[in-house]
């Protein structure tokens, strides 16, 4: 049900106070002035605390500067008028008691008469006293048909259409903005070369980088690793190339419903952030990165506002990748927290949205001790599918030594012998790999002269890997995984216990 069909549902059941949050005033305004000429043909009455009520000359300035005033504007009004009054910025004044309790006066009288109050905010701002008087409705982003709309507009005004696969990906692009910041961004390209271009989705995508650095919750991570940067882990990349074009129109009209997400469990630095990256880089997806830690914020309630304010922003952005890394450090010993049960709010909050979210927002969640992760995260229907990455096999060892001394040597990788570094490397992960070509270039550099094989062994030799200083724990996650309750991201994957 769209918008204006929901909302005229509302007004013929005489749903006395709506509470509108959207941050498109002028849109939205739009909309119901049509909405309200459509329906019965309403007047509409819009007042705001500067200029007190407006548009018409008998009752321009009334209220200004008094919220109360302008309540009891209403109760003045003909009984049999219809009307809509659209108060601005209202919630400011929802904890007085004399506005309170005349809001309250007003949803009794107003059942019985042709008249909806629409309070407007930016945010949803509502005390206990009214939750049970007053509506939400939530008003949406410019769909893509809008947003379509307002390209081919603004391309004929310019003569200089846009080809019908530009405009698709800049349709995609803008998807997640309000129509303000896409006329904004589009003015700031055409000031800048005088028309439009394909090129100008990085102008688009640098204003989603915005959004997010308002909210203070996800964070725009760049995303330039390709799946050649990412060694091993075949049977993961398999899955991945096959639904790489699982986010186009094809897919739909395939029938192919939206991927879900991806949960990697599995040893610290074999590769898991890095996967999410990849997915990104390869999808052609906007990566948001989030910090679990900031939803847990000090005020009652905040928590919870800001994990529903994330999800609102990472379905506005889709299709996009989210990723959630160590997920389980996030909700682990829930039970236990003194926070008034705000972790558990949190996590229900966010497992109900993994499980019934239509939106395309594929997310990656990482985890690293199984033991902390909530059964619930676990059920089938949160995840597509959940890959155990282990550590590396030999094979795997030699092509994450490719990887890195290939960008550092690309010219001379050759010289090096990758079969002896993977096979005296047993037990290390593809981060300690990382590490001992770093240990072996600072130890060549402080002899001014080039690392060589000798020196990434003799760094190997130094590093005492995770796993022999975890042996149980990697033991618990290899028997996990064993027992089939996870896929393997290797086709080979080492399941042998760390030696001792």
């Amino acid at each position: 049900m769209s918008f204006s069909q929901d909302f005229e549902l509302l007004l013929r059941a005489r749903y006395p106070l709506l509470y509108i949050p959207s941050r498109e005033e002028e849109r939205l305004e739009g909309v119901l002035q049509h909405i309200a000429e459509t329906y019965n043909n309403r007047a509409v009455y819009v007042w705001d605390f500067v200029e007190g009520y407006q548009g018409n000359p008998n009752d321009g300035g009334t209220a200004k500067r008094n919220p109360l005033q302008a309540l009891e504007f209403i109760e003045k009004l003909p009984h049999t008028a219809a009307a809509l009054i659209i108060l601005r910025d209202f919630h400011r004044f929802l904890e007085d008691i004399s506005i309170s309790r005349k809001l309250r006066n007003l949803a009794r009288l107003l059942k019985s008469q042709p008249k909806n109050l629409i309070l407007l905010a930016p945010e949803v701002a509502i005390p206990a006293d009214l939750s049970d008087v007053i509506t939400v409705v939530e008003f949406p982003l410019p769909s893509s048909s809008d947003i379509r709309a307002e390209l081919e507009r603004l391309c004929q005004g310019l003569g200089q259409p846009l080809s019908p696969q530009s405009l698709d990906e800049v349709v995609r692009a803008c998807q997640g903005l309000t129509l303000e910041r896409i006329r904004r961004v589009l003015g700031r390209a055409i000031a800048s070369h005088g028309s439009l271009y394909p090129e100008d989705v990085d102008l688009i995508l640098e204003e989603k980088r915005q959004i997010l650095r308002q909210t203070q919750i996800l964070d725009f991570y760049p995303a330039t690793e390709s799946i050649a940067d990412l060694g091993g882990l075949d049977n993961l990349k398999d899955w991945l190339m096959r639904r790489g074009g699982a986010f186009s129109e094809r897919a739909r009209q395939y029938g192919l419903p939206h991927p879900r997400g991806l949960l990697l469990v599995g040893i610290q630095g074999t590769g898991k952030s890095l996967t999410a990256k990849v997915i990104a880089h390869h999808w052609h997806l906007p990566l948001l990165r989030l910090d679990v830690g900031r939803l847990f914020a000090g005020l009652v309630g905040e928590s919870e506002s800001r994990t529903r304010q994330m999800l609102q922003i990472a379905e506005a952005l889709a299709p996009c990748i989210l990723w959630i890394d160590e997920i389980d450090k996030a909700f682990a010993g829930m039970d236990g927290r003194g926070d008034a049960g705000t972790s558990s709010r949190v996590f229900g909050t966010f497992i109900t949205w993994l499980a019934e979210k239509q939106s395309p927002v594929f997310v990656v969640a990482t985890a690293n001790n199984i033991k902390s992760l909530p059964p619930e995260m676990l059920r089938k229907g949160r995840f597509d599918e959940i890959f155990f990455v282990g550590l590396p096999h030999q094979e795997e060892r030699r092509a994450i030594f490719e990887v890195h001394i290939s960008r550092v040597r690309p010219h001379t990788l050759n010289q090096y012998d990758l079969e002896r570094l993977a096979y005296e490397t047993i037990d290390f992960s593809g981060a300690e790999i990382e590490q001992c070509l770093i240990e072996a270039m600072h130890l060549a550099f402080s002899q001014d002269r080039d690392f060589t094989t000798e020196d990434l062994l003799q760094a190997a030799s130094e590093i005492v890997p995770l796993a022999r200083t975890a042996r149980e724990d990697v033991h618990l996650l290899q028997e996990w995984a064993a027992a089939g309750k996870a896929r393997l991201a290797s086709r080979a994957a080492s399941m042998s216990p760390p030696r001792s």
